[in-house]
């Protein structure tokens, strides 16, 4: 039986901004660090393909996560 994954997201996710961040700039200011910091999380949602969603973008995964929540509510009948 497999074992569930506990914070392994999490530890992916550091793992991935040191080794694409942090160990390859520096930063004189905590201001410089938050502007890396966004910019890095606006690349991984704009250009990272996740293998097990298709090869897709996070940000085209939240769409289509989107457009199926819309389509379930708008079939939902409501009580009056």
């Amino acid at each position: 039986m497999r074992q569930p994954e506990g914070n392994g997201v999490a530890e992916r996710t550091i793992h991935m901004l040191k080794e694409q961040l942090i160990w390859v700039r520096f930063f004189a200011t905590v201001e410089e660090l938050q502007l890396g910091l966004a910019t890095c999380a606006a690349q991984y949602n704009n250009a990272w393909l996740r293998q097990r969603h298709g090869h897709q973008t996070p940000n085209q995964i939240r769409a289509e996560q989107r457009e199926l929540a819309a389509d379930v509510a708008t079939g939902l009948k409501m009580a009056a």
